[in-house]
């Protein structure tokens, strides 16, 4: 067993550093953001300005590669990536951290997609399915450690950008030393919505408002619980705890997705997370402890959205199509992340800071109404003619070379 990983353990290495520098990026923004008095709009527009460059890099990325090959547009990308951190802590306004968020955000995607692409030629098949699993919680957990060194110190300063640089830039390491082949090409991925309503009208649906709400809960889950009094350290919490849970969460919902129709268990999801943001809404809490409880309820649910949809859509997809289409589910979750923070955003200025909850809400009864509306309709597939659950970050931890690396283990 051991053997089998001692290939990839520098690559992993690599892609915790990645992460690792992620997860300090996308908290110390908000954090730092809210201290120095911008407006909610401004912090959701981070949110969305990632969304653009990382969409944008999943779609390009390929495209640089095939130009100038993997090790060097990588390198510029780790590079770039660390600039933008630099940048941020250099250019502290509103219009220069949105650029240089989503000039981060390509690169962050474009680093990602070619680490998965040279984890996936360093596996044989009999392997990769462990080794996925592996990836995954290496990646949660070092974005859960950089969200939580935060606590350690004074986001106010200079210290946590320059650590995310560092970081950036160790992440190269992997790739410069590796001596394995050049990777295949990356995936190239288009988005065909035609195909893919035709595949799975619920799948549309739920990915582009579920990219809603996951996306405006985490840019501004920061900025919420700064506002509501809770200290660095329980911020740090309230926005890493969710993703602990939602990760967690899988292993059961993906045995229950697996054992019955999925779009029952999304809606059941999606239920949860409903009655989550009702008591964010209604209770408005103000402790520590309360508070949390609902982001780990909350987590839990909506952060196990998004592998049910791609699942659900696999089921009812082509043979030798299933990387096409979760590429393009990830595209139109890309899409909900854009509109997402600002939306929410907007919501938090003009009403009051517990309208981020609205706008979860609001995307959370869509998905239910339209969910059960096509269970009333639609046969659900057969248990025999089910893929398998593959545990997935979500959307913004996702490339669509990660469907690569997750489907190559089931290629004969």
């Amino acid at each position: 067993m051991i053997r089998q990983f001692l290939p990839i353990i520098i690559l992993l290495l690599g892609s915790s550093f990645l992460m690792f520098a992620g997860g300090i990026n996308g908290l110390i923004l908000p954090v730092r953001g809210q201290a120095e008095g911008f407006s909610a709009i401004s912090l959701g527009l981070l949110g969305t300005g990632w969304a653009v460059g990382y969409v944008s890099g999943c779609i390009f990325t390929a495209r640089l590669v095939g130009r100038v090959g993997h090790i060097r547009a990588f390198g510029a990308m780790a590079a770039i990536a660390a600039i933008s951190m630099l940048g941020s802590a250099l250019l502290v306004t509103p219009a220069a951290w949105i650029v240089l968020r989503a000039l981060c955000g390509f690169c962050f995607a474009g680093a990602a997609m070619i680490v998965e692409s040279w984890l996936t030629e360093q596996t044989d098949p009999s392997s990769r399915g462990r080794v996925f699993g592996v990836y995954t919680m290496v990646n949660l957990g070092a974005t859960t450690a950089g969200q939580l060194l935060l606590t350690t110190g004074d986001p106010n300063g200079f210290t946590f950008f320059a650590i995310a640089a560092i970081f950036y830039c160790l992440a190269l390491v992997p790739t410069a030393i590796s001596s394995t082949k050049t990777p295949a090409p990356l995936v190239n991925v288009k988005l065909d919505l035609k195909a893919l309503w035709r595949n799975s009208p619920v799948a549309v649906v739920g990915v582009i408002f579920v990219g809603v709400s996951n996306s405006a809960f985490g840019t501004l889950a920061a900025v919420y619980a700064d506002r509501v009094g809770l200290v660095l350290a329980t911020v740090a919490l309230f926005t890493s705890i969710p993703i602990l849970v939602g990760a967690l969460a899988q292993i059961p919902v993906g045995w229950l997705s697996d054992k019955t129709d999925r779009r029952k268990v999304l809606v059941g999801l999606t239920v949860l997370a409903l009655a989550a943001d009702a008591a964010f809404l209604v209770l408005a809490p103000e402790s520590r402890l309360m508070n949390l409880a609902l982001a780990g309820i909350l987590g839990g649910s909506i952060f196990a959205m998004y592998p049910v949809i791609v699942a659900h859509a696999n089921d009812h997809a082509m043979p030798g199509t299933a990387i096409q289409i979760s590429g393009g589910l990830l595209l139109l979750y890309g899409v909900g992340g854009i509109v997402g923070p600002l939306l929410a955003g907007w919501a938090m200025a003009e009403l009051a800071d517990r309208a981020l909850f609205f706008v979860t809400a609001g995307s959370h009864v869509i998905v239910i109404c339209y969910t059960i509306w096509r269970i009333l309709i639609r046969d659900a597939v057969a248990e025999e003619d089910k893929k398998d659950f593959q545990v997935a970050l979500g959307g913004r931890a996702t490339t669509p070379q990660t469907a690569v690396f997750s489907e190559a283990e089931k290629q004969p």
